[in-house]
């Protein structure tokens, strides 16, 4: 018998019937959570761009234009390589818009463009048989190539799920066959809003569910020795997206299989929530090692995605320097160091990870009040600020600068976008605090920063809290600290506890996460103890680091060691500063990464952003970011919520326009959870994540949703923004939008 029939047949014994994914959920997603290595993979070739082993994160995109337009669509895809994507895919819908490939990728080689073209096929494996012929690669959506979505509840029998994975491989193995004999590439990609019936009704909509919708096509794809194979799996929401990546690179590395992965977190919608939203996503996983292509999935012309997916990927791998220049990307980021030790050997340290990568779990805290503010708890993620940044806030009995959190239910703001406004703020200085904060429309709560020098004038301003800065060794720090603890005691305050260490270098600091070097945590655990010891409980811990790497890692840390020692004080997560004048792209990348990657873990009970009150990241802008990671993170609801997917040749409005329009009559909904679906491909799915939907049904007309449920279909468009207000209405989420107060 040979390997691969051997590799098959153990295959299929874990593959060929439902899954009991408790055995993958035990086992690691990476080797070593405390520092970097790139997950191993094979290479598979895209035309000549190789993909995973020692090739760089690749970068690519998607044309928005019919198929069946070949002056546009080529027009497009050479925008897209003159801004820095490496592959570019094209919608495929029929089997005509496939045999238009071929004159697509005659017109990129008359004009010297030899980018590799992905065909991207869902519903018609006859579309993919012909894709087949002109493209490098053919993308599958295992949901939807040999499956209609009904929504239907169904109950399989062993023999009938066996004869519907039987009727999969006769769909599926034509394709593999024409794929081997012409050197073309697949790409399985699951996307979380288009699982088969068939899987909703064994794992539900669930990070299983995705990952067995994929190993249903990798083992047919084994089967038939074909392993020129790419795996997604998409999702909106980030937390699920993350969770199901980890759950395949576990799966897959339990099955000895080595493919590479295509990342990206789809319909992420537009401006600055679309870029916070993919790097959060993107970003975590690229932080484990995970990750061998990116696409940033933006609605907006799809040239715009390339320079934030180059900004991802240069964190990681080199890139090529002609890639950077033609998105206008300069200056340098510090890159992950790789162990120097063997993982698997006894040389390498081993630190626990109390997490649950494959689920949401947030720890266990104890509620701190700064003010009107409360910390950890049950209580959602809180923002706080550098008061330095809101002079305003000083003056008299003024409403204050921008606006204060609107909570759905109350009094709206017309103002769109997140508050301005944090929960508590921070001061590195004592100041002089107004009498009349605690009794102003937005109170004004703060944490004074103290020393031995300035304790006495801090507490005679009776602040809401004390903040303190220690660094090693902690016994220098010790006595100040009892002296805090006590006074913060006396009169029932909080105490935010800050630890920093004085790494030379941002690259130092990188090394020195690669070699397991986290003294933050030990000063962090050191200042519990001390408190624990004189009874007291309203303490907040913080570490602040220099670069995303270390502030992910020690965080992470700072959490298993708390969980292990029965403690409970809640964790401030800090974004680590970067060049103030750098672009805001790498502001909202570099925040989001860092502390996006511990809120969907579950980890931070109050965020604050750096860098308030110079550069390009001004005070309130700052603000509005932490808001925005907190929601893109699904950790706290501030404003409303807009799931929309990159235009294609699909799509069948303006979505660009349509998602604006939207937006602009319905952003004040604080809470509320808009999903804007060009085209079915997705649409049932993600609108079942969404509150209320939007979705193209047939040109001229749109189909409108409550959770998944069509409740009007046929909508002209011209109609259809105002109908769907009315269905808002029509379910008690609407609130008329006020005017702001000057």
């Amino acid at each position: 018998m040979s390997l691969q029939i051997e590799r098959v047949q153990s295959l299929e014994g874990t593959s060929r019937k439902p899954q009991d994914y408790t055995q993958y959920t035990r086992l690691p997603y990476i080797a070593d959570p405390y520092s970097y290595r790139r997950r191993a993979t094979r290479t598979v070739m895209v035309g000549d761009v190789g993909v995973g082993g020692d090739n760089p994160i690749r970068v690519q995109s998607m044309t928005t234009t019919d198929t069946l337009d070949t002056a546009g669509t080529v027009a497009e895809a050479i925008r897209l390589v003159e801004t820095g994507c490496e592959i570019v895919r094209i919608t495929t819908p029929t089997a005509k818009d496939a045999e238009n490939l071929r004159n697509i990728r005659a017109e990129l080689d008359r004009q010297g463009y030899n980018v590799p073209l992905v065909a991207d096929i869902h519903f018609n494996p006859n579309a993919a048989m012909e894709a087949a012929k002109w493209a490098n690669k053919v993308r599958i959506n295992p949901g939807n190539f040999a499956d209609a979505k009904k929504f239907a509840v169904l109950e399989y029998t062993y023999d009938e799920y066996q004869r519907e994975l039987e009727r999969i491989e006769l769909k599926f193995k034509p394709l593999l066959m024409r794929c081997k004999e012409l050197g073309r590439s697949i790409r399985i990609g699951t996307n979380h809003g288009s699982l088969s019936d068939r899987i909703m009704n064994y794992y539900g909509d669930t990070p299983e569910g995705m990952v067995e919708s994929a190993m249903e096509f990798a083992i047919i794809a084994e089967k038939y020795d074909f392993n020129e194979l790419i795996f997604s799996m998409k999702a909106s929401n980030p937390k699920v997206m993350i969770q199901a990546y980890r759950l395949l690179a576990a799966r897959l590395d339990a099955l000895g299989l080595n493919y590479p992965f295509h990342l990206g977190v789809t319909e992420a919608g537009n401006g600055e929530d679309g870029r916070i939203k993919s790097a959060i996503g993107i970003g975590s996983l690229l932080e484990d090692g995970i990750g061998d292509t990116i696409r940033v999935s933006l609605t907006e012309d799809p040239e715009y995605e390339i320079p934030v997916a180059l900004r991802l990927a240069r964190r990681y791998t080199p890139v090529n320097p002609e890639l950077l220049r033609k998105s206008d990307i300069t200056g340098e980021v510090p890159v992950p160091v790789a162990t120097s030790w063997p993982a698997t050997t006894a040389d390498a340290p081993v630190l626990p990870d109390r997490r649950e990568p494959y689920h949401y779990n947030r720890p266990e805290t104890t509620p701190v009040q700064v003010g009107s503010s409360q910390v950890g708890g049950e209580n959602v993620p809180q923002v706080s600020a550098e008061l330095s940044g809101f002079p305003q806030e000083l003056a008299g009995p003024a409403k204050g600068v921008g606006r204060a959190l609107p909570v759905f239910g109350g009094k709206p703001s017309k103002t769109k976008g997140a508050p301005t406004r944090p929960d508590f703020f921070e001061a590195a200085e004592v100041v002089a605090l107004p009498a009349d904060r605690a009794n102003r429309t937005e109170p004004l709560n703060v944490l004074l920063t103290v020393t031995a020098a300035t304790l006495e004038a801090a507490a005679s301003q009776q602040p809401d809290g004390f903040a303190l800065d220690i660094a090693t060794p902690f016994e220098d720090h010790c006595s100040l600290l009892e002296q805090v603890i006590d006074r913060a005691n006396a009169s029932g305050k909080a105490l935010l506890v800050r630890a920093s260490y004085a790494f030379s270098s941002d690259q130092a600091e990188i090394e020195a996460a690669a070699r397991h070097f986290y003294p933050l945590v030990d000063l962090l655990l050191d200042a519990s103890r001390l408190a624990v010891q004189k009874g007291f409980d309203k303490l907040i811990l913080a570490l602040s680091a220099r670069t995303v790497a270390y502030t992910l890692r020690s965080n992470r840390l700072l959490s298993t060691r708390l969980a292990e020692a029965g403690l409970k004080f809640p964790v401030q997560i800090i974004a680590p500063e970067i060049d103030p004048a750098a672009h805001l792209d790498e502001h909202f990348i570099n925040a989001a990464i860092a502390t996006g990657a511990l809120l969907t873990d579950g980890i931070g009970t109050t965020l604050k952003i750096a860098n308030q009150d110079q550069g390009n990241l001004k005070a309130t802008v700052a603000v509005q970011l932490a808001y925005n990671i907190l929601q893109a993170a699904g950790a706290r609801s501030s404003k409303a919520e807009f799931i929309a997917c990159p235009s294609c040749g699909r799509t069948l409005f303006n979505l660009q326009e349509t998602t604006e329009r939207i937006k602009a009559r319905t952003g004040h909904l604080v809470g509320v959870k808009i999903a804007i679906m060009g085209c079915i491909v997705n649409g049932l799915g993600e609108l079942a994540d969404a509150d209320f939907g939007y979705m193209g049904g047939a040109p001229g007309k749109v189909n409108l949703f409550v959770g998944k449920e069509c409740l009007e279909k046929g909508v002209p468009t011209g109609e259809a923004v105002d109908r769907l207000i009315d269905l808002i209405k029509s379910h008690g989420r609407w609130i008329e939008p006020e005017l702001d107060e000057d």
